[in-house]
């Protein structure tokens, strides 16, 4: 693992998605009980943090592997498969545990209708700091590291594991990166008191993307003054802060200066992972060394890719091709989000 840049761990499952025929109508009202609702043949990948940013950082020329845990049952065996399939090198860091469930998501994305999941946590709730073998970190540049509120482990008992394995990394010399992921306000991780967690993790983070919406959610607020929440992230320890704005773009603080960068026009099929492909995007840019405004239009652009394709990974284009569309004059979508004195 010495060649290796980038590090992605965290959550990672079997993505299962079926898609909609043209002029399906309004599915929305006919995703009822006792209702029958028929789709077409099923778009099935990999998903989760690890995937879907791994797999961006793969596909923009950085040299990366992934970091997750699956049992060894059937869908197991696909995940691994899938990776292996892409890059056999991806597969290398992988963690098989005998006996464990592997993690599963159904998504439910019709065309027009934000997604919606069904969602087996599998052998993610199991993952902790000792699942991570940091005498294999030398030379990486980069640890990645996704959706700690959908790993029992990671948020239990304050976040201590997670506290314990970016703390462990950063002792390597290891930038770490962290993004978080939609919480249930219903279930054991709704219950996590994460303004504390996040004080507890936070100095750790050198880079921390998760998007608006779920920090909403963890903060227990439905609106807020963005730059205001971006500086307290950083009073806490964060280093850059930013966050994923849906299709109103990427806002991000380096420091004391704030930046938005507004979407790009695509034909949507599918916004599953394009949250994971814009860090992916932003991760890649900075690996190397490009200034804000460009990372940030890197980021936003490669979310856009992923767009276009029904699952999490097949729309991830190389970094050439993704140059070419901005060279070629690729037009950006309207936004109204403002940036605000803060």
């Amino acid at each position: 693992m010495s060649k290796v840049e980038a590090i992605v761990a965290g959550h990672l499952c079997l993505d299962i998605t079926p898609t909609f025929p043209e002029g399906a109508g309004d599915v929305q009202a006919r995703l009822q009980p006792g209702k029958l609702v028929e789709v077409g043949p099923a778009a099935i990948s990999t998903g989760g943090a690890v995937s879907n940013t791994g797999i961006g950082l793969h596909r923009l020329g950085v040299a990366t592997r992934l970091m997750g845990k699956v049992g060894d049952d059937t869908i197991g065996r696909a995940i691994v498969d899938f990776v292996r399939g892409i890059d056999p090198a991806l597969a290398t860091g992988m963690i098989v545990v005998p006996g464990e469930a592997s993690s599963y998501t159904v998504v439910i994305s019709p065309p027009g209708v934000d997604r919606m999941f069904l969602h087996c946590p599998g052998a993610n709730n199991t993952f902790g700091a000792d699942d991570v073998p940091y005498d294999q970190l030398a030379g990486a540049r980069l640890f990645h590291f996704g959706y700690p509120p959908l790993m029992r482990r990671m948020y239990a008992d304050g976040g201590r594991e997670l506290e314990t394995m970016l703390r462990r990394v950063k002792e390597r010399g290891v930038t770490t990166s962290l993004d978080m992921v939609m919480v249930d306000p219903r279930s054991e991780a709704g219950r996590v008191d994460w303004p504390t967690l996040l004080k507890r993790v936070l100095p750790y983070v050198d880079i921390f993307l998760p998007s608006l919406d779920e920090t909403l959610v963890m903060f227990g607020s439905e609106q807020v003054n963005v730059s205001e929440l971006s500086k307290r992230l950083q009073n806490w320890g964060a280093g850059i802060v930013g966050f994923k704005l849906g299709d109103q773009g990427l806002y991000v603080r380096w420091k004391d200066r704030e930046r938005h960068a507004p979407c790009f026009q695509v034909n949507v099929v599918s916004a599953a992972g394009s949250g994971d492909a814009t860090i992916a995007g932003f991760l890649a840019a900075w690996l190397r060394g490009l200034p804000p405004e460009e990372t940030m239009t890197l980021a936003v652009a490669v979310g856009a890719c992923c767009c276009e394709a029904p699952d999490t990974t097949s729309g991830l284009r190389s970094w050439d091709e993704v140059q070419a569309r901005l060279q070629a004059g690729w037009q950006r979508r309207p936004s109204s989000f403002k940036l605000k004195a803060g």
